[in-house]
């Protein structure tokens, strides 16, 4: 982010150390504001985060990107940490077509060197997972998605599953093409989506530009790849960084604001500042902020949330020749293969990523286990004859809000009503769905709404 001239003069607070809380206070540091920090959490990362356990570096959940992604893409190079990822040439994703019968495999590949939204075609021609007169009927629904209004109150209300219908989409293709989509990027399923949200998907991804689906990764754990490498960037730019150290109450005081914290080990204590910013869950900017910055927290609180559940599973050989597939026709998602990432000394460690969970999050983990690795023996034949060394599960239950039909009515700005008090988060109204693209883009936008402030303050005094 420029800011053109840096400013000088005040404080600014920061509750909350994820990817939106640390790229608005790279912003305001970037522009010559003194920044503190708090995080509740005694590591930065926010939702992005990672735990040891035994031999493993475990990521809480698995996460990717796309080439659109501009403003994250922009933050991993902020941090320098582009190198620890790997971004596609072009769409190429893996698909394993269970169902009832053998298992066959087909692959979702955009075609190279076409203007969109040519570029789609070799890639559905191909796509054998549907047949070929049911995938060229997703064409015109793409198109028609393409010239929706995703800012459109109306388009948000209605349903994704409900419009696909009335464009002649039948289940097979809502599953295998639709869902493959919009599950993973929503956490919802079709008829369960925000038809807005699933334009902003498709238009964006698949239709602006030809490569802006591209799928990237990480091929480090998350917790270093956001976590440390934020945490360096912002002692790099001066910001003091208070871990372990909760908010608990933010209020105005003359012209200043006073953010009181409560430290894991210690006593609270008041941070006096000129600029805010609360990085932090709906709910939890709703309960800090005060009534006049027009926060509604019932509103926040009716965006609800979606979870996503990750079951792990360790072989003792390989049984993936992939970084990832998508599966149709099974309970699995996704499979990612952590192995590398995770510095797994040997065999091979899969990550299966189960978003729109709700008929998961609440089960029992051994009978997850169990479900989960039997499927991966039914679509993985390599994984049938290898031995399970460890599996495990471990749930978001808040991994998004929920991105239903009518959910953007409660998405707040960025800016408040009281001077000086900005929101962020993936939750806010940045456009997008709840994606770390969503969070980075909150982040700049809070920053540079509370920069514009100070200036505005700053000419009103030279004059």
């Amino acid at each position: 982010m420029s800011t053109g001239a840096r400013l000088h003069g005040g404080r600014a607070v920061v509750v909350g150390g994820g990817l939106a809380g640390i790229t608005a206070a790279l912003d305001l540091a970037d522009a010559g504001v003194p920044v503190t920090l708090l995080e509740s959490r005694p590591r930065l990362g926010g939702a992005t985060a990672s735990f040891t356990r035994g031999e493993l570096e475990v990521d809480t959940g698995q996460h990717v990107f796309l080439r659109c992604c501009t403003a994250y893409r922009g933050l991993l190079d902020r941090l320098g940490v582009t190198a620890n990822t790997v971004l596609q040439d072009r769409l190429d994703v893996p698909v394993l077509v269970a169902g009832d019968g053998p298992v066959r495999r087909t692959r979702l590949r955009r075609g190279a060197g076409l203007p969109p939204p040519l570029h789609l075609a070799g890639a559905l021609l191909r796509y054998r997972a549907v047949p070929l007169f049911t995938r060229l009927r997703s064409v015109p629904a793409a198109l028609a998605l393409g010239r929706l209004d995703p800012d459109d109150p109306k388009v948000d209300a209605q349903s994704f599953g409900a419009w696909l219908a009335r464009h002649g989409q039948n289940a097979a293709v809502m599953e295998a093409l639709w869902g493959l989509v919009t599950v993973a990027t929503l956490n919802a399923r079709p008829d369960e989506a925000s038809l807005a949200l699933a334009a902003k998907v498709v238009r964006t991804g698949l239709l602006e530009s030809a490569d802006g689906a591209d799928i990237g990764w990480p091929t480090i754990p998350l917790g270093r790849l956001h976590g440390d490498a934020g945490l360096a960037a912002l002692l790099a730019a001066g910001v003091e960084v208070h871990a372990s150290e909760r908010a608990t109450e933010v209020v105005r005081d003359g012209e200043r604001w006073v953010v009181t914290s409560a430290p894991t080990r210690g006593e609270g204590r008041d941070f006096v500042a000129d600029l805010v910013v609360l990085a932090t869950p709906p709910t939890v900017a709703g309960t800090l902020a005060p009534a006049e910055s027009g926060l509604d927290v019932g509103a926040l609180t009716r965006l609800g949330e979606a979870p996503i559940v990750n079951i792990h599973v360790v072989y003792d050989r390989p049984v993936l020749d992939e970084p990832f597939v998508a599966v149709l026709g099974s309970p699995i998602q996704w499979i990612f293969d952590r192995s590398a990432a995770s510095a797994r000394p040997s065999g091979t460690y899969l990550a299966l990523s189960q978003s729109a969970a709700q008929e998961w999050v609440d089960r029992p983990a051994a009978d997850l286990v169990a479900e989960f690795t039997a499927e991966i023996a039914r679509v993985l034949p390599a994984a049938a004859a290898a031995n399970v060394v460890e599996a495990f599960v471990t749930r978001e239950r808040s991994a998004t809000f929920r991105q239903a039909p009518g959910q953007a009515a409660f998405r707040p700005p960025v800016a408040t009503a009281s001077p000086g008090l900005a929101v962020a988060g993936a939750w806010t109204a940045t456009g997008w769905p709840a994606t770390m693209e969503s969070a980075v883009r909150s982040g700049h936008a809070a920053a540079e709404h509370l920069l514009a402030q100070v200036a505005s303050r700053a000419s009103v005094v030279a004059a």
